[in-house]
């Protein structure tokens, strides 16, 4: 038990620390291909983040041997939006809060400063993928696993919208010098590249060993792998982007905090989704309906807020008031 905790804390310390150095190589990245901050956020980002859970669900269905070994990738393809859509956002917001309670200048420290248009966007792109995946899952026809094609092909057609938006790119001399060329101005886009691929790996590797101590924490209260995979893993594996953000917040990076959120849950959405959809049967029990109908009306909160351009810090932090209720539901299904 010692070394399963001993691992647990070491892996999470190692992922902060690799993300440090993710954040600033996707950052120029970005600048060096001038991509607008925003796609930055929604897509370079997002994307490398997103290898961890993927791969997770990816090895459950593709090489599980028995229906409970996928039960376990389905877990994590519905478990990852549910974190991001609550644990995410309230992190993002209690660690927007935090900061400016420091800055005695501060004007509001409940604002916030970003494109609330937008993001209400990006929720309601969301909302209309995951409401459909919810609903097959519901079902049973021959046909099924030729949806996960269209998961793939939303993915596309939102990463295509999100390089075409009318952003502007990070000025090279608003970002911190390139980790691995602290003296270089202006780094090459080779340089860059290699930063973040290096990070990823580390990323990769210590995100598995965290699930695996999750795990083995799972098994110690006594719970099933599915359940673990849909309650426990996904904190882990989502563990990246809620380092991103809170590096971002840390920086006063808000757009790209928030950015980096909503274009993770898209890619949670779509490709996990894809994969457990043209792999297992894709039937969801009542825990996962349940976690589905959590993941909907945190979503449907935050996109009403969005839209409305009255959501503020408070109310951001407090959604993730939601997966604490999924998880005392999870707490009285085991004692049930």
């Amino acid at each position: 038990m010692l070394s399963t905790f001993l691992l647990f804390f070491a892996s999470a310390a190692v992922i902060y620390l690799a993300c440090e150095y993710f954040v600033n190589g996707v950052e120029w990245v970005g600048q060096r291909l001038n991509l607008g901050t925003t796609a930055v956020g929604t897509v370079l980002a997002a994307f490398g983040t997103a290898l961890p859970e993927s791969a997770v669900t990816f090895m459950a269905v593709a090489f599980g041997g028995t229906p409970e070994h996928k039960d376990i990738g389905v877990g994590a393809a519905m478990g990852g939006p549910l974190v991001l859509a609550t644990v995410a956002y309230a992190v993002v917001g209690l660690g927007l809060m935090r900061q400016r309670r420091r800055q005695p200048a501060a004007e509001c420290v409940t604002c916030m400063n970003a494109d609330q248009r937008k993001l209400a966007r990006d929720q309601g792109w969301f909302m209309g993928i995951f409401v459909f995946k919810l609903a097959i899952g519901l079902v049973a026809f021959a046909w099924k696993p030729w949806l996960g094609l269209a998961f793939l092909a939303a993915y596309g057609l939102y990463v295509r919208r999100e390089l075409l938006a009318d952003d502007e790119s990070a000025a090279a001399e608003d970002l911190a010098p390139l980790k691995l060329r602290p003296r270089d101005a202006r780094p090459g886009l080779g340089w860059a590249c290699l930063q973040t691929l290096l990070a990823l790996a580390v990323i990769a590797g210590a995100s598995r060993v965290f699930v695996m101590q999750i795990e083995d924490i799972g098994s110690m209260l006594g719970m099933t792998p599915h359940v673990a995979a849909l309650l426990l893993a996904p904190v882990a594996t989502e563990l990246p982007e809620i380092m991103n953000a809170l590096i971002w917040v840390r920086q006063g990076k808000e757009r790209l905090a928030l950015a980096n959120i909503s274009g993770a849950m898209m890619i949670q959405a779509t490709i996990p989704s894809a994969m457990g959809i043209m792999m297992t049967p894709w039937l969801l029990d009542d825990t996962l309906i349940v976690a589905g109908l959590c993941t909907m009306l945190s979503i449907g909160l935050l996109w009403l807020r969005f839209r409305r351009e009255t959501m503020n810090l408070r109310a951001l932090s407090a959604v993730g008031g939601l997966y604490a209720l999924f998880a005392g539901y999870v707490g009285w299904h085991l004692h049930v």
